[in-house]
């Protein structure tokens, strides 16, 4: 969990242990976590020099000297002088079993996990300038030819699966995709981008090959797509492999499995290209099947209609009446989610982004009495 702050794993867990329990001895902590002292040591020389705890001697309230200098640590009592050599002290041991040992405390959270935390934001704003300041760099390298960063050819397994890692690593708002269920250059989610891509918040709307249900990696992908609640549908043959990023970045193969030589992919940002592959999902998805689960097993739903009927046009002349969700619920003893579902997927016929949009396309089609 921390480990965004620079802590290791046992540098954690003996902070933890700190503000959980208490101040503790480095012995007290290596035997209560099992971990030799010399890491025991090790880690709370790096846990004070990030300031997130202090050591103190038992019968004193003074600061001890930092657990990552024990050459400075503060000596013991003072023994009279003798013959012989005296043994080194021990990091906080004391110099001999009368000098108390050292208990370390934690710093309080709020303020010093926050301080780390807050050079941390400054680093990555730091490295978003340089990012962006690189690439304009780049840009300006290549002034001579102002359209050469609009497409990249990209050549070999490896390197396609690095773009499209970064694709969904960078998306923010959608992520379109056609699949063909051929795992031949880019096994599904095999760097978990796409989880994560999902868990902050990206939208994803996935077509597959209806020969994809059969395949068990492809259906493997499938299952874990509809349980990371991705939008999925099915055709009977789709016309190729696609990524598409927030409608601004898209991916498309240049060969096809089987071709003799490296595979190959085509990186696009000009606009028009991306429009032009973004209409091109769309029609697909206009005509394809949706993909659910039902019982744990994945149910092909019907393929959208040509126009809404019965129920959701019911719905859609409430809505234009001016009905709110609740009140056509009610009306039509539906439940809330059931109508708000039905208007999603007459938005999605009618290719409406908005309500507003919906009402003008149901004028237009002749979906609605004037």
């Amino acid at each position: 969990m921390l480990a965004a702050v620079g802590l290791s794993d046992l540098a954690e867990r003996l902070y933890t242990d700190l503000v959980t329990h208490g101040p503790a001895t480095a012995g007290e902590l290596s035997r209560r976590s099992g971990t030799p002292p010399d890491e025991i040591h090790v880690a709370l020389g790096k846990l004070a020099a990030q300031g997130l705890i202090a050591a103190r001697h038992d019968d004193s309230t003074r600061p001890a000297a930092d657990p990552a200098r024990p050459d400075l640590a503060p000596a013991g009592p003072a023994t009279p002088a003798g013959p012989g050599p005296t043994a080194p002290a021990l990091p906080g041991t004391g110099t001999d079993d009368a000098a108390p040992a050292l208990r370390y405390s934690a710093a309080p959270p709020a303020v010093a996990l926050e301080a780390l935390l807050a050079g941390r934001r400054h680093a990555l704003r730091q490295a978003e300038l340089s990012a962006a300041a690189l690439a304009e760099a780049y840009r300006a390298a290549t002034s001579d030819d102002a359209h050469r960063d609009l497409v990249e050819v990209v050549v070999g397994p490896a390197a396609i699966g690095h773009r499209v890692e970064q694709i969904q690593r960078g998306a923010k708002r959608e992520l379109l995709a056609l699949v063909t269920g051929q795992y031949d250059v880019v096994p599904a989610d095999a760097t978990g981008a796409e989880t994560e891509a999902v868990e902050r918040g990206v939208a994803y709307r996935v077509v597959v090959g209806r020969h994809s249900l059969g395949a068990p990696r492809s259906a493997e992908a499938l299952f874990e797509a509809l349980g990371r609640d991705q939008r999925v549908r099915v055709v009977d043959q789709v016309p190729t492999k696609l990524i598409i990023a927030d409608g601004s970045l898209a991916l498309v193969p240049l060969t096809t499995p089987g071709d003799a030589g490296e595979p190959a992919a085509l990186l696009v940002r000009a606009p028009g290209l991306v429009n032009l592959m973004t209409i091109l999902f769309e029609q697909v998805w206009a005509w394809a099947q949706p993909l659910g689960l039902e019982a744990g097993l994945p149910v092909v739903g019907e393929a959208p209609a040509g126009e809404p009927v019965g129920t959701d046009r019911r719905i859609l002349a409430l809505l234009l009446a001016g009905s709110t969700d609740q009140a056509v619920a009610n009306q039509l003893g539906l439940g809330l989610r059931t109508v708000q579902r039905r208007i999603k997927a007459v938005m999605e016929l009618a290719h409406a982004e908005t309500r507003v949009q919906l009402g003008w396309q149901a004028h237009r089609r002749g979906w609605v009495e004037d």
